[in-house]
């Protein structure tokens, strides 16, 4: 994995001031600062919230329960799940300006105590064996070459009985994705994987799966009305236009190309470690 493109890719200055300001303006200047109020504005994937509360029901979350999230981002899903469930949620993710922005709503979310941000890699996670009782990640493997020691270091994160959800996208038939695209710039960055494959590695990992679910076509509906609202200049502000700024309406057209056309399938995954 380029580390220094990737994290190139993503990082920008006052991120999280972007984002406290875009509540303001949503929800006006007094309102409150929640995980559930900042929801459109710090869930960096396709179908924010809706996706991370399938997350969530596929782990079955217990509250206590220690979680790692792999790939955090600005920390929306993990700020969610703690307050959500009661859980104490450890995010690792290798942009600094994220894990900055992270730690400054979980500050202002009062989470502080129960979200930690770590900035580290995927391929080497830094956090002790067995620490964890469930993990997910959420359209990060997309930017991961070596996905086996991905998957290794989340296997050997996990107690005996974890539980891994995941939610990626896979390569499709039709040839490679539309750039640039929310995840990459330009295929110097992209790495995207078969969904055999992912199966393969994850099995190769040590894994059992429990499910492997092709949502490709539900994410063509929801796509299909986020383009009718492109089309219209109405799409509300969202968190990729945060972060991503003046290029994220092309990446966000340019991701719904890739699975209009065949070239990026959607997988949602829960799998356990045996014991």
């Amino acid at each position: 994995m380029k580390t220094a493109a990737v994290a190139e890719h993503y990082g920008s200055a006052g991120i999280a001031e972007r984002v406290l300001a875009a509540l303001r303006e949503a929800k006006g200047p007094d309102a409150p600062v929640t995980p559930d109020a900042l929801a459109p504005f710090d869930h960096f994937h396709g179908r924010g919230v809706v996706a991370t509360q399938e997350i969530a029901a596929q782990l079955a979350l217990q509250p206590g329960e220690r979680v790692l999230d792999i790939g955090s981002g600005i920390g929306g899903p993990a700020r969610w799940f703690a307050a959500t469930y009661g859980v104490h949620v450890t995010g690792v993710d290798l942009t600094p300006e994220f894990c900055a922005a992270a730690e400054t709503l979980n500050a202002a979310t009062g989470l502080g105590d129960r979200v930690t941000i770590r900035n580290g890699s995927a391929l080497a996670l830094p956090v002790p064996d067995g620490a964890f009782d469930a993990a997910y990640s959420q359209n990060v493997i997309m930017n991961i070459a070596d996905k086996k020691q991905f998957y290794r270091e989340a296997f050997r994160a996990l107690r005996p009985g974890g539980r891994l959800a995941l939610s990626n996208l896979c390569a499709g038939p039709a040839g490679e994705p539309y750039f640039p695209a929310p995840w990459a710039t330009t295929r110097e960055t992209s790495f995207l994987a078969s969904p055999d494959e992912m199966r393969a590695d994850l099995i190769a990992a040590g894994f059992e799966i429990a499910e492997f679910r092709d949502i490709t076509e539900a994410m063509r509906e929801v796509q299909r009305r986020t383009r009718e609202r492109l089309d219209k200049g109405d799409m509300p502000k969202v968190a990729v236009d945060i972060i991503m700024g003046e290029r994220a309406r092309e990446m966000q057209r340019n991701s719904i190309r890739t699975i209009e056309d065949g070239r990026g399938i959607a997988i949602e995954a829960l799998v356990r470690k045996p014991g």
